[in-house]
């Protein structure tokens, strides 16, 4: 794939994957994108997962035919973009590896100290390559300590490590926003400040061309893809809407969580609904950063908390939740205490505000449970 007259896509698809990282599920699978600069001297960006090396080495080798690459840039170190690097120094030992301190730190402990030539480069450090300048613009935990992103002021391009990556090949057909969102809000939310920086850095440039480690090159209305940066990084919520995440035994806390989604739904409020236990929680974790409004529903559970329901909570705190409004709903036979655990958790996180009206089902619905979800579902309403 051509990106400009001297820049080529190098990358590799990977359809055959079951989970990436070793947790998320991608039905679209998942790209290793890489990139080369033709110009006096030749510069590589970055590998490929060991899933795909031979594959990749063979695009690099096809795009380069007689020529050798003086460069190869690493902007990340994680595998799935580095994994590569040993075998592509095997076929080009020449090649200078260019990357920061932590990059070759890294780089040793994953590969051993494999490059013969090393560039250690300091941020806003330049490399010229000819008529390409590139510019190494440091984005410590985004979402590595090492990751870097390269501007290329030549073409007007940024080359943005994982940024503004997503799930999925670059050519699914799907929306971009859908699997963008759950990629970095499972990834990389949890370290929204430091996105915030890079995106002032980002500000300062003058970008035609987004180049990402994952999913499609983006070339058009790119302060739409700014934005939505801006928004997750900032923990704002991006739609108004109700996500309604159940942990259910028997069905009979999933029937509250349904009937108040039916509720919610038949008054116009955008409402998505998840079985934590069945559904992919990944997606859970993605609407309940994209809507303002959160319901929890779980069960009673050896005096605690459900796990499936335990464990979601525990992600939405692991990735920095906050800035919504929660409500609970739980259910007890004997001794219901999972609203009130339930809070405890998202007391510890920032700027919760809390529903006024709660549900307790007694083991199943009865009327007046039913009444509870009818005076939740006016005051989330409301809002």
């Amino acid at each position: 794939m051509t990106i400009t007259s001297d820049i080529l896509y190098v990358g590799v698809n990977d359809a055959d994957i079951d989970l990436f990282e070793g947790q998320y599920v991608v039905p679209n699978g998942i790209s290793y994108n890489s990139y080369i600069v033709f110009d006096d001297k030749i510069t590589v960006f970055d590998t490929a997962d060991k899933r795909k090396t031979a594959e990749w080495l063979q695009n690099v080798k096809r795009a380069l035919g007689n020529k050798k690459p003086d460069y190869i840039v690493i902007s990340h170190m994680e595998p799935d973009h580095s994994a590569s690097l040993a075998e592509f120094l095997r076929e080009y030992p020449n090649t200078t590896v260019v990357g920061n301190a932590k990059t070759f730190a890294f780089a040793e402990r994953f590969f051993g100290d494999v490059a013969k030539n090393k560039l250690v480069v300091k941020d806003g450090e330049e490399l010229v390559t000819g008529k390409h300048r590139f510019t190494f613009v440091f984005a410590p935990m985004v979402h590595w300590p090492e990751v870097m992103l390269t501007y290329d002021a030549s073409a007007k391009v940024l080359f943005s490590a994982d940024a503004f990556g997503k799930f999925g090949i670059p050519d699914a057909d799907e929306d971009w926003a859908c699997e963008a969102r759950r990629y970095y809000l499972n990834i990389v939310g949890k370290y929204g400040a430091p996105v915030q920086t890079v995106l002032k850095k980002a500000a300062a440039l003058d970008i035609e061309i987004i180049c990402p480690l994952h999913g499609p090159i983006l070339k058009e209305n790119l302060g739409y893809y700014l934005n939505k940066y801006d928004i997750w990084s900032s923990y704002r919520a991006e739609d108004k809407g109700v996500t309604i995440a159940y942990a259910s035994i028997y069905g009979h806390t999933a029937d509250a969580a349904k009937l108040l989604a039916e509720k919610l739904t038949a008054k116009g409020v955008k409402t998505a609904l998840f079985d934590l236990a069945r559904d992919d929680i990944a997606e859970a974790l993605e609407d309940a950063f994209r809507y303002d409004r959160l319901v929890v529903a779980s069960v009673t559970y050896d005096g605690g908390i459900f796990p499936a329901a335990e464990m979601f909570i525990n992600r939405l705190k692991h990735k920095s939740y906050q800035n919504r409004k929660v409500a609970f709903i739980e259910n007890g036979s004997w001794a219901p205490l999972a609203a009130k655990l339930m809070r405890a958790e998202f007391e510890t996180m920032k700027n919760i505000t809390f529903a006024e009206h709660g549900v307790t089902v007694k083991s199943a619905l009865d009327a007046e449970a039913r009444d509870q979800i009818d005076a939740l579902c006016a005051e989330l309403c409301s809002e």
